[in-house]
């Protein structure tokens, strides 16, 4: 058998013996379902966010001091703009209470009801309206300010009630608005980066755990250790390939699941390149994210020779990567600027900024030309791992980074 051959068969076994070896294993259904768990923490305190901010709903009311005529003119301002105003970002109910004594005094005592949320009050005569305020950044006084204009507004102009009767008609976009491009360019990053950092960095501690029962060693005995280091890269990124269909499959089905009014603000996320294609460019983007980072991990588990210096080791990995991550969702926020480029470019951030582009814009030439890149720089990471990793593997006092045996010199 010819020697690249031989290699390939070497690098199959080790593959299959790790990929086996790991999902066939309690543990891995546990590994399989984090990202429920994970969802499911964060659904648990989203509602308990939901209930104490709804409870404090229930408590905030923004006040007017105004007379019977004035505050009648007031509500009939708040009906007619309220609804215009973004339920997520809108104001608290309106109350209105007749003014006694001193007015002035009355609005800092209803500011200060130890009660009720006041952001602000208004008094004084409507053409001339007193606004006092809590929050320097709130825009509540500034809503008030406008009920009060448009009430004066009305009052002069003789108005009691709405001049026009809207029709509103629901039309269906053609093409993907920029907020859906932009929405599935967040996603696509966001999925991409904890899926390749999740499942490259279980590569660590399989490493680190046959170093410990010298497995490897064996392993190093009976196939070079080129063919152990391809093997586990290989290994690994089948049960990546796994858990990613895995949960895609979940993906494709759990519209049907969803509540309509979800199911409906999902559908409105969609990439400028169409989902077949899209798709295809994600799996080429996880996978020269995955061997690179996967490499580089593997490497990293091969230099240390106890779980501290594992994990002294690969700390600064993973704050790169997230450094990388961040780099990619600045992309996302402005295509086509030098930061885009710059992600596009560097090797590391490549595959998250490209897989932004693919949601983000619908040209599919420069896909090609990073992919060809990326491979590049694949094949630079994996030779210069595997020369790395079997020098960790041979030492046997821990790892001492000497340059000139590195470079062969």
């Amino acid at each position: 058998m010819s020697s690249p051959r031989k290699l390939v068969r070497q690098t199959l076994t080790i593959a299959r013996r790790d990929f086996v070896a790991t999902v066939m294993t309690p543990m891995f259904l546990l590994f399989l379902l984090a990202p429920l768990l994970f969802a499911s923490f964060g659904a648990v305190g989203g509602i308990g966010a939901a209930t104490v901010g709804r409870s404090t709903e229930d408590k905030e009311r923004i006040y007017a001091i105004a007379a019977p005529a004035d505050a009648a003119r007031l509500m009939a301002a708040d009906r007619m703009i309220r609804p215009a105003v973004k339920r997520d970002d809108g104001f608290p109910p309106l109350a209105t209470v007749a003014p006694t004594g001193d007015p002035a005094a009355q609005a800092r005592k209803l500011l200060s009801d130890p009660d009720t949320d006041v952001p602000a009050v208004l008094y004084g005569p409507l053409d001339k309206p007193q606004l006092i305020h809590a929050n320097p950044t709130s825009t509540t006084a500034s809503y008030m300010a406008a009920l009060a204009e448009q009430a004066v507004r009305d009052q002069r102009a003789g108005l009691t009630g709405p001049l026009s009767t809207p029709t509103f008609t629901r039309v269906e976009r053609s093409t993907t608005s920029l907020g859906g491009k932009s929405a599935a360019g967040f996603f696509a990053v966001v999925t991409l980066f904890i899926v390749t950092l999740m499942l490259a960095g279980q590569a660590v501690g399989t490493m680190a755990e046959e170093r410990s029962n010298k497995v490897i060693e064996v392993l190093a005995a009976a196939v070079p250790l080129e063919s152990v280091f391809l093997g586990k890269l290989v290994g690994m990124f089948g049960v990546a390939v796994l858990f990613l269909a895995f949960w895609a499959t979940i993906g494709a089905n759990i519209g049907t699941l969803l509540p309509p009014e979800l199911a409906a603000g999902l559908g409105r996320i969609s990439p400028a390149v169409g989902f077949p294609t899209f798709v295809a460019l994600y799996v080429a983007y996880f996978t020269m994210a995955y061997m690179l980072l996967g490499s580089v991990f593997l490497t990293i588990g091969a230099q240390a020779t106890t779980p501290r210096e594992i994990q002294m080791l690969t700390l600064p990995i993973t704050i790169f990567q997230m450094a990388m991550f961040g780099f990619a969702l600045a992309a996302v926020s402005k295509p086509g600027s030098w930061i885009a480029t710059a992600a596009e470019l560097f090797p590391f951030s490549s595959p998250f900024a490209m897989v932004a582009r693919a949601a983000t814009g619908a040209e599919l030439w420069p896909h090609l030309a990073a992919i060809a890149w990326q491979l590049l720089w694949v094949s630079v990471t994996i030779a210069l791992g595997a020369r790395l990793f079997r020098r960790g593997v041979l030492q046997s006092a821990g790892p001492k980074f000497r340059w000139k045996r590195l470079l062969g010199r």
